[in-house]
Order: structure tokens, then sequence, then C-alpha cells
């Protein structure tokens, strides 16, 4: 009877490590291949799978959307110019039993490959492609690695350049270029403003050329213009003066005239206009 009990109890030691043995879970974002005996048996789907213990072994593969840098890449581009370049790839398994069968290690082998594919191809451009033309670089880089890929039932979804490493020597060089080209548009826009202050300003001698008064209106508010600060030097200018001459001559010639021709009340009208100053008398030179 004891041994009976001590059978029994071994067989259901047995029977519950068989269980455990046979009994696997397998994720919502995986999928589980079966090899039984070593050849390819069925894939499982998401849920409580049982398997056959000894006989078969299941590998369980994520879908997801795998992150993987690819570290820093000394690279000489097309005009010769050493620069470090990074980059990080995006890509998921789309056929669960080629990357189990096909290839030993999807992740290790897309890493290289992605080093290699990142070298060839940014050593096909200079350094102003590099730098100005991402895009392009990125697509390239994907679609390379696409197609070595696809046999190993990966696809990559996205590659981007996410580092780029210039010498010192050439971010001083750089520096000075972009220097350079901006004092170029500065100089370029400082003589377009010239060229349109000078036709604005002669255009607008054409217009006082037809308007004489003109000329005298601004000279006026120029003067209101230098009076607002309080200033006490009042600076006349030379056309204003010579009008105020003028205007003086202009004046004592209709009163001679109204002198010669009136007589009487014009007469006395004649001695009440004002007259011009006198000139003051000239300063002896000292002996």
């Amino acid at each position: 009877m004891v041994v009976f009990y001590v059978v029994l109890a071994i067989v259901l030691l047995i029977a519950i490590i068989l269980f455990f043995m046979s009994v696997r879970v397998v994720k919502q974002f995986e999928r589980g291949v079966v090899l039984r005996f070593g050849k390819l048996h069925r894939t499982r789907d998401p849920g409580l799978r049982f398997i056959i213990p000894i006989a078969d072994v299941m590998h369980r593969v994520s879908l997801r959307i795998v992150t993987m840098p690819i570290q820093s890449q000394g690279i000489i581009t097309r005009d010769n110019v050493s620069v470090g370049v990074s980059a990080v790839a995006y890509f998921r398994v789309v056929d669960p039993v080629k990357s189990v069968i096909a290839i030993q290690s999807v992740t290790e082998a897309i890493d290289q490959i992605a080093q290699t594919t990142l070298r060839k191809v940014v050593g096909q451009h200079s350094l102003d492609e590099t730098l100005a033309e991402t895009e392009t670089l990125n697509v390239s880089i994907r679609q390379i690695l696409d197609r070595q890929t696809l046999d190993w039932g990966v696809e990559v979804t996205l590659v981007e350049l996410k580092d780029i490493l210039l010498p010192d020597e050439m971010k001083r060089a750089m520096a000075k270029q972009a220097e350079a080209e901006r004092e170029k548009r500065a100089k370029i826009i400082a003589a377009e403003g010239e060229s349109l202050a000078a036709a604005a300003l002669g255009a607008a001698s054409d217009t006082m050329m037809e308007h004489p008064l003109a000329l005298q209106l601004r000279n006026l508010q120029t003067l209101v213009e230098i009076g607002v600060d309080k200033n006490t030097l009042v600076v006349f200018p030379a056309p204003l003066m010579s009008t105020i001459g003028e205007l003086g001559s202009f004046l004592a010639r209709e009163t001679t005239a109204s002198v010669v021709h009136g007589g009487g009340a014009d007469a006395a009208v004649a001695s009440a206009a004002p007259s011009r100053p006198a000139a003051a008398p000239a300063i002896p030179d000292a002996a």
C-alpha cells in the first residue's frame, strides 16, 4: 500500500510538471512559432496555448515596433570631409516564421546592416548635401534596409539621422562663411535702400523745380523742427535770406513808384513804408 501511494505521488508530480511544461501564454503583441522535433509545425495566436513537452519548442516573437539606435560612424563625405553621423532606426517583425528561421538574431543583424548602409549612403553625398538634405538621406537608407530585411520578415518603418558631428576647423569655416553671407545681404539691402532714396529725392527735386514755393515751405518746416528742442541757435537757410532780400527790394520799388506817380497822400505812405537797413560802417584795419 505504501508503494502504491509513493507511485501515485510520483505520477501526480510528473503530471504537474508536464502540465506546466506544456502551458504557454502568448501575449497580445506576440506570435508563437512552434517547432516540433526541430521542424516548423504551426504559428500560435495570442492567448493560453499548450504544446507537447520535449517534442515542441515555442519561440515567442514580438510584433511591436523596435527602436534601435545606430551608433556614431566616422564617415568621409564625397568632398573629403570627415564627419561623425549617428542615427536611429524603427523596425517591426511582419513575418514571425521568417524572423525565426531565416536569421539567427534579427536585432543584431539590422544593427550591423544599418551601420554599413549609413556609411555607404552618407559617403556618396557632399557635406552640404548631408546637412541640407537629411530627408533624402533618411528615405534612401530606409529603402536600402527594407530591401535587405525583406527576406528576414522585418519591415523598417523609419530611419532618422540623429546627430552630425563636424570637426572644429570645419565649424569655424562654416561660421565665417555664414557671417560673410550675412554681410553680403546687408550691403545689398543698404545699396537698394540708397537707390530708392536717391530716386525719391530726384522726384522731390523735380516737384520743387515745378513749384518754387515748395522749397520755402520746406525751409519753414525745418525751422519749426529746430525750434521744438528749445535751441538758442536759429539757423536761417540761405534761400530764405535771399527771398527776404528780394521781398524788401520789391517793396522798395513799389514805394518809389507810388511816390513818383501818386504824390500827396501816396508820399506819406511812401515815407511810412519800411526801408532797407543801412549797411554797417566799415571797420578800419588796425595799423
